[in-house]
Order: structure tokens, then sequence, then C-alpha cells
């Protein structure tokens, strides 16, 4: 009887100890497929209801204090929360110089709270006994954008990263990878696995209003390209975490085209559910089911709180919030791409619930029911709910109610078996995705080691590799830059920088940065041409640098010391912009315009570090050059400085539409026109010809009739040189020449990686030619063979046609009016040239008369000042008053060469006068 009471029982023990105590030797795996692994169902056996419903969420807490006092400690040893998420609002992270080490103090403790509590169960104050806890590793999440506040919750101590837009820039799927590897590697190592990134929002037409700028937190407005850029970013996020990051994509289905910013108010897409599938859906698309490799599939999608106005056709019917309403999230998730991705684990996570947006939206008077909200997201599709800082009307604060809520859920699981069973799949959804991040449960394998703090930060190279790619030059064309632009500053020229800021706290108490800091660019300039480095720029006096605030002080009239004088001395005014908000962009186009008469004869460049379209095309054309940079990170800055020096040739291309500028991406990312189209055989295709032996030494094979001829037609370029998106068009003809000729076939294929494959059957004799279009590139080289009627094999010729240039009219900055410091641009004199005018003239005048006095007498003296001062008045009032040739005159020869005429003009009367007084004797 005893072995029979023990085999069980020790069988049982050796399968927890197994959970527990995973083998040294067992490797991560983040691979999705296949049911929950043995070891997680058992744990899932053994979990409580109340257990398995706090594996469904995620919480935000205040501070970094998690003692057993804490209230997050309450949650994870009480009430069996899944994870957290850190965020620089709720003070979760200290001031440097300790962040990172703080950081990594604050998540190791976490798990070890949990770990802590499975082997030292908290005792039932009902039965004084241990209450059994499945140990199951916490998600640690984190948003962590790239270039620095807002977007970034650590602000120190780890590698500044570029902005998604900046990597789109490049066009360079292998520097978005190195720069997701960077980001996976530092997060990985400060505890973090959960990351909610990358952004795949597909910005096709851009919104340059705060309302819903989402300024550079996104790649681009080409979906092919926010798909490959957004995959690249996965894989590198992965393979440098190790596997050890869970990635999820964010903002499903896509806000790209949204009509607001959903943190405020619930937001809108106007487009029905194939609009979104060929535009939002496709990056999405790209990184789950239709993923090229492992490592560039996302584990998770997190679900925005975003509603869809003729979502199945009618334009007249909007759904409710995608991430509450059931019907609509399962018709998206029931599309093959994310079916198949979702039935083998991928994880469904909500936006953060506790949201003024959400709040607006489900709040009847004062009435806020939150265990209402998270019932929803959870029935309508979530696995997993990030509550945030969500606060029900009928409690104290956010603690209270996720205590409401969790309460609420266990009960529903009780009483209700088909919540229960919806529950259940989540939580072994959730089980199996931690149960392979780690190979097992085991906090020796959950807390990455210490020492790899030691390496966080130094990665710059990726950064600042993005940086001197995606620098681009937007106006005016390279072409025209040389005349406008033919030299950098000099050593003896003035410079004054006008730079926007974004203010940051990494945490409420922590003092109060600026990023970048207002003399961010001078001192990059100092320390790269200064008198150290080439003096290239003489010294510091020559420079200086104020924020946007004082420019808004200097149109008030209330500007700071120095400043004009600043503004008026300069050669260079240099205006770094980084977005929108607060009324940034409407402030330089006002400067701009009211100030043309100061800023006349200076160069005007201005750095966009933010999004490139706030601009319209009249503030543009009042610039010297315009250059975009797309991130405001220390890389970026000395970039910048670099390409104002002319050290730098920009290479990037914008990946969003400019309307300021006509650029528009889809039409960028459509085929060149002005290229020829490649073709040749498919050799991959092309079966060997069946009717007699192939003639050695033959490069390619032979043809006769009955044989399938196989071809290729590609690369074919876009108007940046990239290869044209996927599913790009191509035409394809086939035609005979000769008698009875014309077309014999044609076909339409699709790019794949910028090429787009077909096959003819040659069933017809005669001179035949393939070509190849792809609307707007309508000229290809041609295929070319001669399958005769008698029998004889043919080879292929391949034809490379001529392309003619075309004539396309260039469209340049109209030039304004240049003026000098006497002459105006109707090249009449200013009231400075006609006080020095009036001065030579009275001098001239003068100088008659006392040389009439001197040599005939006081009244001859008076006639030859009398004539000399008409000689003079007739010469100005010529230009004075715009008589014919007399504005080209100025124009061309300036002030000098106005008083040249007028003095001999004086000497003209004078001579008048001296003969005058000849004749009278």
């Amino acid at each position: 009887m005893g072995l029979k009471r023990l085999l069980p029982a020790a069988l049982l023990a050796l399968l927890a100890f197994t959970i527990l105590f995973p083998l040294s030797g067992a490797q991560p795996a983040r691979a999705q497929g296949g049911g929950p692994p043995a070891a997680v169902r058992v744990a899932f056996q053994k979990m409580t209801p109340e257990e398995r419903i706090g594996q469904l969420f995620l919480v935000a807490f205040n501070g970094s204090d998690i003692g057993d006092q804490s209230q997050v400690y309450d949650l994870i040893v009480n009430h069996h929360i899944g994870g957290v998420v850190l965020s620089a609002g709720n003070d979760n992270f200290v001031a440097a110089p300790n962040t990172l080490t703080a950081a990594y103090g604050l998540t190791r403790d976490l798990q070890e709270v949990e770990w802590n509590t499975a082997l030292n169960p908290p005792l039932d104050p009902r039965t004084d006994q241990p209450v059994p806890h499945q140990y199951v590793p916490l998600l640690i999440g984190i948003s962590q954008d790239g270039d620095g506040p807002p977007g970034d919750q650590i602000l120190s101590g780890l590698t500044p990263l570029p902005s998604e837009m900046s990597i789109g820039a490049t066009w360079s799927p292998d520097l978005a990878s190195q720069a997701g590897a960077v980001m996976g590697s530092e997060l990985s190592a400060l505890g973090v696995n959960l990351y909610f990134g990358p952004s795949l929002d597909v910005v096709q037409t851009p919104n340059p209003t705060p309302l819903n700028d989402t300024g550079v937190s996104v790649f681009g407005g080409d979906p092919y390209w926010v798909s490959m850029m957004g995959s690249a970013y996965i894989t590198g996020l992965h393979t440098g975490s190790g596997d050890r990051l869970l990635v999820v994509a964010k903002h499903f289905p896509g806000r790209g085209s949204a009509d607001r910013a959903d943190e405020l108010e619930i937001a809108t897409v106007r487009k029905s559910l194939d609009e979104l599938k060929q535009v939002d859906l496709a990056p999405f698309f790209a990184v789950t089911g239709g993923a090229a490799t492992p490592a560039s599939t996302t584990d998770g999608l997190l679900l925005s709180h975003i509603r869809y106005q003729g979502f199945q056709g009618n334009i007249r019917a909007t759904t409710k919030p995608v991430s509450f309403d059931a019907q609509a999230l399962s018709t998206i998730l029931g599309l093959k791409e994310f079916d198949t991705w979702h039935q083998q684990g991928g994880l469904i996570i909500s936006d953060n619930l506790g949201t003024r947006a959400v709040k607006q939206f489900y709040s009847t008077g004062t009435d806020f029911p939150a265990r209402t909200v998270a019932r929803d997201a959870f029935v309508a599709g979530s696995d997993l709910l990030y509550l945030g800082n969500i606060v029900s009307s009928d409690a104290p604060d956010t603690y209270s109610t996720v205590l409401q809520i969790l309460t609420f859920f266990a009960q529903k699981y009780r009483d209700d078996p088909t919540f229960a069973q919806r529950v259940d799949a989540s939580v072994l959804r959730l089980l199996t995705v931690k149960y392979r991040l780690y190979g097992g449960f085991n906090v020796d394998t959950v807390v990455p080691d210490i020492s790899r703090l030691d390496n966080l930060g130094e990665s710059q190279q990726a950064t600042f590799n993005v940086a001197g790619r995606a620098a681009t030059l937007l106006s005016p064309d390279a072409r025209d830059l040389a005349t406008v632009l033919p030299n950098p500053p000099q050593v003896r020229d003035r410079l004054i920088f006008l730079s926007d800021i974004t203010p940051a706290q990494q945490c409420s108490t922590c003092a109060q940065q600026f990023v970048p800091d207002v003399q961010a660019m001078q001192n990059a300039i100092t320390q790269l041409y200064g008198p150290q480095s080439g003096n290239q720029t003489s010294s510091t006096f020559r420079m200086s640098s104020y924020s946007f605030k004082d420019i808004a002080d200097y149109m008030a009239g209330k500007s700071p010391p120095y400043m004009p004088g600043d503004l008026d001395a300069a050669d260079w005014v240099v205006i770094s912009m980084l977005g929108s908000g607060d009324g940034q962009a409407q402030l330089i186009s006002d400067f701009l315009s009211e100030q043309q008469d100061l800023l006349r004869d200076k160069h005007v460049i201005l750095f966009a570090f933010g999004a490139p379209y706030y601009l319209d095309a009249t503030d543009i054309s009042r610039l010297t050059a315009f250059y975009a940079l797309y991130g405001k990170q220390p890389p970026f800055v000395e970039i910048a400085a670099r390409v104002l020096f002319q050290e730098l040739t920009p290479s990037g291309a914008s990946p969003v539409s400019i309307p300021g500028l006509g650029y528009d991406i889809i039409t960028i990312t459509s085929p060149d026109p002005n290229q020829i189209i490649p073709l040749s055989l498919d050799m991959s295709a092309t079966a060997a010809p069946t009717n007699g032996p192939t003639p050695e030494a033959t490069p390619v094979p032979l043809f006769k009739i009955g044989d399938t001829i196989a071809i290729q037609a590609g690369p074919i370029k876009d108007h940046n040189g990239k290869q044209v998106p996927d599913g790009t068009v191509v035409h394809f003809v086939m035609t005979v020449t000769g008698e009875g000729g014309g077309i014999a076939q044609q076909a339409d294929a699709t790019t794949t990686l910028g090429t787009a494959r077909v096959s003819f059957g040659l069933d017809k004799p005669g001179l035949l030619q393939i070509r190849a279009t792809s609307d707007p590139a309508m000229i290809s080289e041609v295929i070319q063979l001669d399958v005769s009627s008698g029998g004889q094999p043919a080879a292929v010729t391949v034809i490379v046609p001529q392309l003619t240039p075309q004539v396309t009219p260039v469209v340049t900055k109209t030039p304004e009016p240049v003026e000098d410091e006497f002459i105006t641009s109707g090249g009449r004199p200013k009231f400075s040239a006609w006080l020095v005018t009036l001065i030579i003239i009275l001098a001239g005048a003068t100088g008659a008369f006392f040389s009439g006095l001197r040599l005939e007498s006081a009244e001859w003296g008076t006639r030859w000042g009398l004539c000399a001062l008409a000689g003079g008045l007739l010469v100005y009032n010529y230009f004075a008053v715009g008589m014919p040739g007399s504005s080209a005159f100025a124009k061309d020869n300036g002030l000098g060469g106005v008083l040249v005429l007028i003095i001999l003009g004086l000497l003209a009367g004078w001579a008048m006068g001296w003969m005058w007084s000849r004749r009278g004797e």
C-alpha cells in the first residue's frame, strides 16, 4: 500500500521539480506553434481561479518601492498579476547617474518577489496554512520608441537610438535590424522582457497638426517599406535580446489614417476592410502569418482603441472601438494571415485601458465602470489586458480599481463556464509564451546577469550609421544647391542658431532637462570646426544660440538681450525644428514671413529634426536650404553640423509624403519612367528544350515551337533607385513580326523583390519579340527569337534600346529680388541713397559756386552753382522717377554707378555755366 501511494506522489514531486528547476542547458525559445508543453499544462492544472485570472493583467504602479507594504507587492503576492508596465510618468525610474542600476534592481526585485512567493507561500488568514502558489515569471513591459522624450521612458544611460522615421529614411532593412538589435540587447539586459513596439502605422497622408501628428514614430507612408523596416527591426529585437524579449507590434490594426490622437479621444479611421488590407494591415501581415522568418514574427499585437467607419462597406456604419468590438475584431483576426499566427500562440494585448479616451467613451455622467471596460476588452478578444492608471468611478485609486476588477473576473470565472473557458484559453497561451521565453520557470534564467550593465550605452555606431544615411536634402534640388549655397560658413561668418527643444523629466521630482539642448548645434560645430578642430569657424563670439521661445518673445517685441543685434549681424540663420507641437511650425512660418527684410542676404538653413512636412510651399521658398534629419539624438545633431559645413552629402530620402514640396510617397515608390526595364530568361523556370539535343557551349537554351519560355523583368527601380514594392504590376507582351503578325500573347504579373516573372508557350512561328512595361516605366529590353516553321531551334537575343532623355520641367524657386543697401528691388534709390546723393550734389554745386566766384564774379559763381545743381538733380530724378533704363542700370551697377552719373551731371551743368559765362563776355 505504501508503494502504491508513494509512487504517484514521487512522480508528482519529480514533475514539479522539473517545472521549477529546468535543466541548466535548456535553450530559450520564442518560436510559436504547437500546443502548450506538458509542464505548462501541469502548472495550469494546479492554479486556482485567482491565479489564472491574475495572469490576464498588466498593471502600472507608482514609484520604485516594492517592499512588503507596497501595493504592487500585494498585487503580485496575493493577487497573482501577470506582469507590470514601467514608465517615467509613474516615477518608476530614478534620475542619472543611477538610472540603469536602479532599473535593473527594480526588475530583479519584482521577479524575486514572485519567486519567493512560490517558495514561501503566504498564509491563509482563515486557516493559517500556506496557500500554494505556482511560480510564473512576471512580464515586465516598457515602451521605448527611440529618439528620446516623449517616446522613451529611460532618458539616460542607454544608447540614444534613432527614431523609426529616420530608419525609414535610410531605406535599409539592415540598419533597421542593427538598431533593433541594440534596443533588444539593452532592454533585456535590464530585465525587461516585454517590448511595446515597433509601431507599424502607415502614414499615407501626413496630418501636420498637433491633433493627430504621429511625428517620427513611424517608419513611413508606403505599406511595403513599413513592412520591410518593421520586419527587420523585429528581427533585430529578437536576435539582440537572445530571444528573451517578447515583441508586441503596435498600433494594431493601424492608426496611420486616424482623425485624432487616441489617447485623448477615441479616434476614427474611415476605411473599409478591403482598404485596410491593402495599406494599414499589410505591415501586420508581414510580421504574423506572412513573416519571412521566425525571428521577424511578432510575439503579440497591441490592440488600439480605434473605430472604423465603413468597415464592412457601409460608409454610414461605424464600429465600436475595435478593442471592445468582438465582431469587428474577430473579422480581422479571422483573416488567414492572423488566424494561423494566433492559433500558433500569438498574443493580443489591449492598449492602455486607463486612458482619457476610454474613460470618455464609457462614462455616463460621472460613472465610469472599470470592471465593464476590462470585461469588454477581454471578451472582444484580448489575451492580456493592460490596465494602466485606470480608476473606476466607485474606487479611490488605481490599486483599489485593480482589486475590484480581479474580484469581478474571479467571480465571473466561477459563475460563467463560457467565460471560464475563454480565460483558460488565454492563460494557457500566456503560460506557453512565458515558458518558451525562458525554456522553463526558474528565476535564475529569468533575471539577467548584472555584468551586462557594463556594456549599456556603448553601441552608438548603429545610431550614427542611421543618422548619416537618413540625412536628406529636401530643397533646393541637389543640382541647384551649389548655386545657392556654393560654400559652407567661413571663418569670419557670423552664425545664429534658433532651436526647438523638448522639456523632459526622468521622474516628477527630477531636474528638468531639454532635448536637445538649446546650444546643441553650436556646441557640435565648435567641437568639429572650432579653433581646436580646423578653425573653420573662428570662435564662439561669432555664434549665438536662442530657443523658439526666444523667437516668440522677439516677435512679440520683448526679445532677449543681444538677440536683435545677433540676428541683424548674422550671415547664417540656422533653424532646428522638431515638430508642430505648441504652434512651433506656425511660429517659424510667421518668423520667415514677417522678417523677410531682416533675413534678406542671409543664408537661412532649416534642419527638420522631427517630421519634414510641417512647412508649406511658401515657407520653404523663403529658405536657402531645407534638410531633414528625422531625429534629435546627439548623433543626428552632429550629422547636421557636418551637412552644414558640406563635409557630408545627404543621401537619404523622405519615407513620408511632404505636401509643401509636392513629394508624394506612392509616386516616389512607383517605377521610375527614366529606366530601361531589364529582361532575361528565368533560368529557374525555363525547362530544357525537348526537341533535340542542345548544342554544346550554347550560353542559353534553344527554343522551338511547343516549348515554354520563362521571362523575368527586373529588378525594376523606383524614383529613389530602390526596388519597387512587392505587388507592382508588370505587363508582358509577346508580338510576332511578319505576315499575320501582331500581339501573340500578353500577361500581367506582379513583382517580388523588384522582379516579375511570366511564362509564354511558343505556339506560333515567326520572329518573336517580348517586351515589358510597368506604368509609368514604358521601355524595356527586348527578348527576340526566331521560331521559324523550319523546325530549327532558336537562340534568344536581348536587344537593349536607347533611352531617349525626357525633358522634364524643373521647378525651381524663383529668386526674390536682391536689394543692396541703397537701391530697392525696383531699381530706385532708397532714403539713404537720396541723402548721400543730396550731399554730393550740394557739394558739387558749392564747388562750382566758389570756382565761379574766384574766377569770374559773385554773379557768375551763383550761375555756375545753379547750373551744376540742375545737372546733378536732373540725373538723380531720372532714377528717382524710374525713367526707361534706369532700373536696369541701378540694379546692375548699384549706388556706385548712380553716383558716377550724378557727378557727370554736375560736371555737365558746371560746363554749361562756364560756356554761358564765355558767351556773356
